[in-house]
């Protein structure tokens, strides 16, 4: 007797990115600290006590939850918590890691150092193309172009207009 098959399932559509509960927008996206005052908290209400304050406006963060009015958020060192939204800014900044790197004239690494950046230095994000392994920056008075596996702030494919 023919053993019959049922019929393999249809491929499953591909998975869309998790999308904020509150804005609808994709989870996780970078944000940066609005203020040079950001408490931290452990839950999403003022009631949820303090478990660190941030003095270090323009610092980025990724935003991982959405709840109401409030973000959860994981700063460069992996810490996460609960920040409330108007202490958040849209502004794309970024922070350099690991090492010394430098910021280019161009987006080679053989161009020519505008600046040297030290570990822990804040910078904007100008613009970066998705494809790009660089990003166009500004630290100060600085204008120049980073990798974007030097820094912290940005997406792995993610563009910034």
């Amino acid at each position: 007797a023919a053993v019959t098959r049922p019929p393999a399932p249809a491929p499953a559509p591909p998975a869309a990115p998790p999308a904020g509960s509150d804005t609808g927008r994709p989870l996780p996206r970078f944000a940066a600290l609005g203020s040079n005052q950001v408490n931290l908290r452990i839950g999403p209400d003022l009631r949820f006590r303090i478990d660190w304050t941030y003095q270090r406006k323009d610092l980025p963060v990724q935003i991982i939850e959405e709840h109401q009015a409030w973000r959860r958020i994981r700063d460069p060192d992996g810490t996460e918590g609960w920040v409330q939204k108007p202490l958040l800014s849209a502004r794309r900044t970024f922070l350099v890691q690991g090492e010394e790197r430098a910021l280019r004239h161009r987006p080679e690494d053989a161009a020519e150092p505008v600046a040297r950046l030290r570990p822990g230095v804040i910078g904007s994000l100008r613009r970066c193309e998705a494809a790009s392994a660089w990003c166009e920056a500004r630290v100060g008075d600085y204008r120049g172009w980073i990798r974007r596996s030097e820094i912290w702030g940005i997406g792995a494919g993610e563009a910034i207009e």
